[in-house]
């Protein structure tokens, strides 16, 4: 197999937690959410994480400053997902395999899941995979949007999602694989002409599709890797989730 990169989004504020802490440096039953993520990447056996850092950047790298194979690549100014893997480019452009995408967020996410998309991507080596899953209450999450023969079309935020794809159940967890070149020319083609003048990482495996590339949506994430921290309330969810899976 390739050497396998992953890239880390780990730039933002506490802020709906409450907390000045950069959001990845909250705690979750005693240690920061980061530090699980990162856990599932070395069980993985990602070669090299970049870890996008921004608010209180070198709070962050203290914290993480023990372990090993990791990059810091700073986002000086926050302009969305698809900025944060932009300021990756000098790093991606020295890359030849698999680039994995995760939150820094997710302290819930599975390592055998990232292994099923990478080995996804080793047999047919795909321009993108999607990790989803399916979730009872999707609301608030991006609706992954089929073809007539069951083949990835899209992504539909919330906002602009019609009452028929409001009622689809597969959700945008912010888990990707890319096939490293494919990344490179999405990231070229994307654009921040939106309300919030910001670069949209989802944007990227549509612009794939419409080049003809392929690209895939596995619906293979765990009910509890649907679960997030944005809310104290949501906190708890999670760390009863990790009590019971004995995380």
């Amino acid at each position: 197999m390739s050497d396998k990169l992953a890239i880390v989004l780990a730039a933002g504020k506490g802020t709906r937690m409450k907390s000045d802490l950069p959001k990845v440096l909250i705690p979750v039953r005693g240690r920061p959410m980061i530090e699980y993520v990162l856990d599932a990447l070395d069980r993985t056996g990602i070669d090299e994480s970049l870890v996008v850092v921004g608010y209180r950047h070198d709070d962050v790298r203290r914290t993480l400053a023990g372990r090993s194979r990791l990059k810091f690549v700073e986002q000086t100014e926050q302009r969305g997902t698809g900025h944060a893997a932009m300021v990756c480019r000098q790093h991606l452009e020295r890359h030849d395999g698999p680039v994995l995408i995760v939150t820094g967020d997710s302290p819930l996410v599975q390592s055998a899941s990232l292994g099923r998309l990478l080995a996804e991507f080793e047999r047919d080596r795909p321009a993108c995979l999607l990790g989803t899953a399916h979730k009872e209450d999707p609301h608030g999450l991006g609706r992954i949007v089929r073809d007539a023969a069951g083949g990835f079309a899209g992504i539909v935020e919330e906002k602009d999602a019609t009452a028929e794809q409001r009622r689809i159940t597969e959700v945008n967890l912010s888990c990707y694989v890319f096939d490293c070149r494919a990344l490179l020319f999405a990231l070229s083609k994307i654009s921040a002409d939106n309300r919030q003048n910001e670069y949209y990482l989802t944007d990227c495996p549509g612009i794939l599709k419409a080049d003809g590339r392929d690209v895939r949506a596995l619906p293979i994430l765990r009910p509890c890797e649907t679960l997030s921290v944005n809310t104290p309330e949501e906190l708890s969810v999670v760390e009863a989730a990790m009590a019971e899976l004995k995380i």
